[in-house]
């Protein structure tokens, strides 16, 4: 575990050398995917050990695959902080981030942090609860975030199991320029460039 992986790197360093070979097993899937390892991989490779990678299940990565969000840029944030506060100041880092957001997320806190994601990300962000991939009561259900902590708490046993969140990414709204304005754009475009006019169509009409 973490607290005593660099004191044993050394030691399984040494037994490297020695021409034994180690497996790093993980029960939960892949190994150093929110799971220890890291530092006895980068102890190896930093002495020319080679490390040969054997893949196992991966919950994020099959959540994602299943979601029915863009999967071709994410980021895999892991476990959001315990506490509220740092939930909601870590979602308020990631509340513009266009990518997919991936989290893992424990029974007993998962209401809560849906409601933080509610109230941070606003209530129409799409989110998607994986639970207990690849076990007989498997589920997976996407709904607007408002609409998702609403259904989580009808039914306990939607809050019991492994979970993840995969949320959808942050998508800028282009306001459109209302009718008035755009008569205002048509006029000032005879006489200026369209940049300059847009500009000031949009100002008068107090679009930002």
């Amino acid at each position: 575990h973490d607290h005593n992986e660099q004191q044993k790197a050394e030691t399984l360093l040494a037994k490297l050398k020695e021409g034994q070979n180690i497996a790093l097993v993980s029960d939960a899937g892949t190994p150093l995917i929110n799971d220890p390892g890291y530092h006895l991989v980068r102890t190896c490779r930093e002495a020319n050990i080679r490390v040969v990678p054997l893949p196992g299940p991966c919950a994020a990565i099959a959540a994602l695959s299943a979601a029915g969000l863009p999967s071709d840029r994410f980021c895999y944030e892991g476990f959001l902080p315990a506490k509220s506060k740092g939930r909601r100041d870590t979602l308020k880092a990631l509340e513009e981030e266009p990518r997919t957001l991936i989290f893992y997320e424990s029974t007993h806190r998962l209401v809560e942090s849906l409601e933080d994601i509610c109230a941070v990300l606003g209530e129409s962000r799409y989110v998607v609860l994986a639970r207990e991939l690849t076990k007989t009561w498997e589920s997976i259900h996407g709904a607007p975030i408002g609409e998702l902590v609403a259904w989580v708490k009808e039914d306990e046993n939607r809050r019991k199991g492994e979970m993840v969140l995969i949320v959808e990414g942050f998508k800028a709204q282009e306001e459109a320029l209302p009718a008035a304005a755009l008569r205002t754009l048509a006029l000032l475009q005879a006489e200026l460039p369209l940049k300059k006019a847009a500009a000031l169509a949009a100002e008068i009409h107090g679009v930002k």
